[in-house]
C-alpha cells in the first residue's frame, strides 16, 4: 500500500473516531469546557461582585436614611430610653420583639447564643437592644453608636421590612431569610415610638395624635407607601388604607412589582429608598406632579426627589441584581396534600382557569400584568391610589411562605378557601367542594 493512501486513511480514521467521541459526549451530555477567558470572564466576575454588593445593600445600606429615623425623629432616644441617654422606657428586646422586629442569630457571638438558650439574657432591658444593634443583628436595623459606646443615631434598611428569620432558636430569633415579606412587623407602631413626629404632622397638616391614630390603623405586616404622595389615611368605608408588605422573592422575569404596579423593581427600589427610607438618593415620577391625584407629592416635590449626595442610585443596579436571584422558596413537605396538589394543578391549568393570568412558572403574566379592578372583581380604592388604576396579577409562587395576614393588597380575603370562592362566584366556575379544596392545596404548595 502506497505511503500516501495510508497517511489518508489514518487521517480519515482519526476524524472518525473524533466525531464519533463528540457525539457520544453529546448525546451523554457530557460537555467540557476551558475556563471562561475574555468577555465571559469579566460578565461572570461582574455577576458575583453584584450578588455580594447586592447583598450587601439590601441587609445593611442605609442610604443615609438615619437623617431622618434618627436626626429628625429622633427615634434612637426612644429605643435607648432615659437609663441610657434617651427618653422614656426605652425599649426591650422583648418589647422590639413583639412589634416585630427579628434577630439575626448568625451575628451573635456563640456565647451569647447559648446564653439566650439557657435563658441567661436580659430581654427586658433597653440596654440589651442597644448590645444587639451594636452586633448589626438586628434585622434591618442600623445603630449608629458614639466611640464612648452611646447611641447618636439609627437607620432602616431595605431588609426592615422584606426580611425576617426562621426562629432556629427563638421567636423572631433565627437565620435570616432575606426576600420574605415580614408580615409581623408592626411599622405604625414603630414610628409612634418616636419623641417627635413633627415631619408626618408638617407634611399631612395634622397634630401629633390624629398622626398616631393613622399609624395604629395599619396594624402588623402593613405599610402605606403612598400616605405621604396623596394624603389618603384612610379608605371611603373608614377602615385602614395601608397594604401588606409584599415578599421580595421570585421577582425574575415578573415586569411590574407591588400591588398596584405603577413601577418596575428598580422604580420601587427608588421610590422606598428616596421617598420612604428617606435615604439620600434621586427619585424621579413626573406623574406624581398630579395634584389632583398626589397634592401632597405636589406640593412636597417627592416625585422629582433629589438627595445631596446620592448614596442610592449607585446601589440600585447590585440590589436589582441580588433581588432577582432571590427565589421563592418551595413549601415544606408536609405543608400540603400530595394528591390534592396534582388534582389541583390540572384545576389551576384547565377548567378553573387560574393560569390564564397566572402563567407558570412565573406565576403572573409575562408583560403589561395589569388588570382593572372590574376584571377581579374587587373595589378601586388602591388601584386608584396609583397612576394606573389597575392592579398587578401577583406571582405566586412562595405563596405558602406569606399567608400571615390574608391574601390580596389589603388581605380582605382571610384564607386561601375564600380566595377560591371569590373567583369560583366571580367567573362562575362553578367548582364542587372537593375541588376547591384540591386548588387550595395546589396554591399552598407551588
Amino acid at each position: 500500500m502506497p505511503q500516501s493512501l495510508r497517511w489518508n486513511i489514518a487521517i480519515a480514521a482519526g476524524v472518525g473516531l473524533s466525531a464519533l467521541a463528540l457525539i457520544a459526549a453529546v448525546q451523554g451530555g457530557v460537555r467540557r469546557t476551558s475556563p471562561q477567558r475574555g468577555f465571559d470572564a469579566v460578565i461572570d466576575d461582574n455577576g458575583q461582585r453584584m450578588m455580594r454588593e447586592g447583598r450587601r445593600t439590601f441587609r445593611f445600606d442605609t442610604f443615609g436614611d438615619e437623617a431622618f429615623w434618627g436626626g429628625a425623629l429622633q427615634l434612637h432616644r426612644s429605643i435607648a430610653g432615659e437609663k441610657n441617654g434617651g427618653v422614656g422606657p426605652g425599649v426591650s428586646p422583648k418589647t422590639a420583639l413583639a412589634v416585630g422586629l427579628k434577630v439575626d442569630l448568625d451575628a451573635l457571638p456563640p456565647t451569647l447564643q447559648q446564653q439566650l438558650k439557657a435563658g441567661q439574657v436580659n430581654l427586658d432591658d433597653p440596654a440589651t437592644t442597644l448590645a444587639l444593634l451594636k452586633l448589626n443583628a438586628v434585622v434591618g436595623v442600623s445603630g449608629i453608636f458614639n466611640p464612648d459606646g452611646n447611641i447618636r443615631s439609627i437607620g432602616i434598611t431595605c431588609a426592615f421590612c422584606h426580611s425576617t428569620v426562621d426562629d432556629a432558636l427563638a421567636p423572631g430569633i433565627g437565620h435570616r431569610l432575606d426576600g420574605w415579606a415580614n408580615r409581623d412587623l408592626n411599622v405604625g407602631a414603630i414610628v409612634s415610638l418616636a419623641p417627635t413626629l413633627q415631619p408626618f404632622t408638617d407634611l399631612l397638616g395634622v397634630d401629633a395624635p390624629t398622626v398616631k391614630q393613622v399609624l395604629a390603623s395599619w396594624g402588623p405586616g402593613r405599610f402605606d407607601a403612598e400616605l405621604d404622595k396623596d394624603g389618603k389615611a384612610f379608605r371611603p368605608d373608614g377602615k385602614q388604607a395601608g397594604t401588606l408588605i409584599p415578599p421580595a422573592f421570585g421577582l425574575a422575569g415578573v415586569n411590574l412589582h407591588t400591588w398596584t404596579g405603577f413601577g418596575s423593581v428598580p422604580y420601587w427600589n427608588a421610590y422606598v429608598g428616596a421617598t420612604e427610607m428617606h435615604g439620600s438618593g434621586t427619585f424621579f415620577d413626573a406623574r406624581l406632579r398630579s395634584a389632583e391625584q398626589y397634592p401632597l407629592a405636589a406640593r412636597s416635590g417627592s416625585g422629582n426627589t433629589r438627595g445631596t449626595p446620592d448614596r442610592l442610585t449607585a446601589k440600585l443596579a447590585a440590589l436589582h441584581f441580588y433581588q432577582l436571584s432571590i427565589p421563592a422558596p418551595k413549601a415544606p413537605a408536609g405543608s400540603f396534600d400530595p394528591a390534592g396538589f396534582a388534582r389541583g394543578k390540572i384545576l389551576f391549568e384547565g377548567p378553573a382557569r387560574c393560569a390564564t393570568c397566572h402563567v407558570p412558572p412565573l406565576f403572573t403574566e409575562p408583560g403589561n400584568n395589569l388588570h382593572a379592578p372590574s376584571e377581579v372583581g374587587v373595589d378601586a380604592f388602591q388601584a386608584d391610589r396609583s397612576p394606573t388604576h389597575m392592579y398587578r396579577t401577583a406571582p405566586l409562587a412562595g405563596l405558602w411562605a406569606h399567608q400571615k395576614g390574608g391574601f390580596y393588597h389589603d388581605g380582605r380575603f382571610a384564607t386561601l378557601l375564600d380566595v377560591v370562592n371569590h373567583y369560583d362566584s366571580l367567573f362562575s366556575l362553578g367548582l364542587t367542594d372537593q375541588q376547591k379544596k384540591d386548588l387550595v392545596e395546589y396554591l399552598k404548595g407551588i
